[in-house]
């Protein structure tokens, strides 16, 4: 069994979550849930960024304490991914204590292991609250910062703790060259490369101008105390998460993948590796950038005001189908679009009427003519395409090639479409017409229902929910997340007996 530790993004405590969020989430759970299908030992972390000004300042406008502030927002979110069946082992706040005293630990480290690497430095720049992050000039646009248009610059003037992150850049260079997997898509290592070659500043570790976050363990050379800064907080979550620094942690870590939006790349295969290095911890395997759900032609985001309500986009189908609809048509390694329009005709055309139609009329023709007791067949034209495409499916999913979720599911959906096509072409209805047929009607109906159990383990981690229902009805034994992909095409639906149920996709009013 392989151990495999899986995190994303952790989201920040200022607004409830939206798609964008939901699209990460779902992404790493189809993941997730695809290594448990393997047989894998996952361990799934997910979780909140509470510290910051932006989360003070978000508090102080409600007239609330920012505890006061984080703690509604986290059981906001914890809800939401309860709902949308998010699988996490594990949901880290970095105002948790224990996250809290390992960032010290952290930060200690790298004072014992590399102490040249944290200075004192006065400095002015212009700073977006939205990014938390000081802002160069390629990242400005009408004196606003580009990814927070709405938010004012500050321009602040302090002195702190700052860590020398230009003396990493040989190391950089070296790991995204040599370990080209390191980060993915091969786009944004480009991006990342390209920013090595222009070389890099060193970056503020502490903060003196808010208090809402981990005291830095270091006072300044005047005695003053700073807090630490935000991304020196929220980036090693994915290490206080194992327990670090307590004995153990190295049972989990390093982590096996990080998934990120593409707008928080520098932070995690630039500053991250660096941090780890400086503190000389193992790097994470891997760092996977998707892009960004957009809604007429603007992310998603509470800052820039492109949104859709994500309560309501569950509501209008169920969350499995909006787990399938954003990672069919939002492919994981860019960007991809949502609209009403576009997620109803794929609820109905491939889920009500491909998919679900499919179990359905499976279901009704073994109760029919088979006195609901899935017949024997033999390996037929039918199992082996499937075969292929399964094979392309795990390289999908795998991350061998990428983790491609939308190539997945156009896999799954192939062998969907053959099994409609094996329904058309045998006709079991004609088939049990004729006494001289019986053995033709066993085969078609055998082969249908190996090929639609198979489809329910495919399409388990994009829609864990319909996926158990369709099992139930097929009589599929225990659940259907208890199998495995290496036992899958041995797969024999031979004497299970089926139990029609509701339909899986009812199709929307006319």
């Amino acid at each position: 069994m392989s151990r495999f530790y899986l995190t994303t993004a952790i989201d920040y405590s200022n607004g409830e979550p939206h798609i964008g969020h939901a699209y990460e989430k779902i992404g790493a759970d189809a993941i997730a849930r695809y290594r448990r299908l393997c047989g894998d030992d996952v361990h799934f972390l997910i979780g909140m960024d509470e510290h910051g000004q932006k989360v003070a300042q978000a508090a102080a406008q409600r007239a609330l304490t920012p505890q006061q502030q984080v703690d509604e927002i986290a059981l906001g979110f914890q809800a939401m991914w309860t709902r949308l069946a998010i699988s996490h082992d594990q949901f880290i706040r970095t105002t948790d204590e224990v996250h809290k005293a390992g960032v010290r630990a952290l930060i200690k480290r790298i004072f014992d292991s590399s102490p040249d690497d944290f200075y004192e430095r006065s400095y002015r720049g212009r700073y977006c609250v939205g990014c938390e992050s000081f802002k160069q000039d390629a990242e400005v646009a009408d004196d606003k910062c580009v990814l927070h248009p709405t938010r004012a610059l500050e321009w602040v003037e302090e002195r702190n703790w700052f860590f020398r992150l230009s003396k990493y850049r040989d190391f950089l260079t070296r790991l995204l060259t040599d370990r080209p997997e390191f980060l993915q898509p091969e786009s944004r290592r480009n991006e990342m490369l390209a920013l090595l070659g222009q070389g890099l500043d060193d970056i503020s570790a502490s903060r003196s101008r808010f208090t809402w976050g981990v005291p830095f363990p270091s006072p300044l050379s005047n005695g003053e105390t700073q807090t630490t800064y935000v991304w020196f907080d929220a980036l090693p979550n994915y290490l206080t998460a194992t327990g670090f620094p307590a004995k153990g942690y190295r049972d989990r870590w390093p982590a096996q993948l990080h998934i990120i939006g593409k707008d928080i790349t520098r932070f995690h295969s630039v500053i991250w590796p660096a941090m780890l290095q400086a503190a000389e911890l193992p790097l994470p395997e891997r760092v996977w950038a998707h892009g960004f759900v957009l809604f007429s032609g603007e992310r998603f985001s509470k800052s820039a005001g492109a949104r859709v309500e994500l309560s309501e986009a569950i509501d209008k189908f169920g969350p499995d189908a909006l787990r399938y609809y954003v990672l069919r048509e939002v492919p994981f390694d860019t960007d991809g679009s949502f609209s009403w329009e576009r997620y109803e005709d794929v609820y109905t055309s491939e889920l009500a009427n491909s998919w679900g139609n499919l179990v359905s009329r499976a279901v009704a023709m073994v109760e029919k003519y088979c006195d609901a007791v899935v017949p024997s067949a033999g390996q037929s034209d039918l199992d082996r395409a499937d075969s292929t495409d399964f094979d392309a499916y795990r390289r999908a999913m795998d991350g061998g090639s990428g983790y491609l979720l939308h190539e997945g599911i156009k896999r799954v959906m192939a062998c969907v479409a053959r099994g409609n096509e094996h329904v058309q072409r045998s006709q079991p209805w004609a088939l049990a017409k004729s006494p001289d047929s019986l053995a033709d009607l066993d085969a078609a109906l055998g082969t249908l229902m190996r090929a639609v159990a198979r489809q329910c383990v495919l399409l388990h981690p994009f829609m864990p929910g319909k996926a158990q229902e369709a099992w139930v009805q097929l009589g599929g034994p225990g659940r259907v997340d208890e199998q495995r992909l290496d036992a899958l095409m041995a797969l024999d639906a031979a004497g299970w007996r089926v139990k029609k149920g509701a339909p899986l996709f009812p199709k929307p009013a006319a």
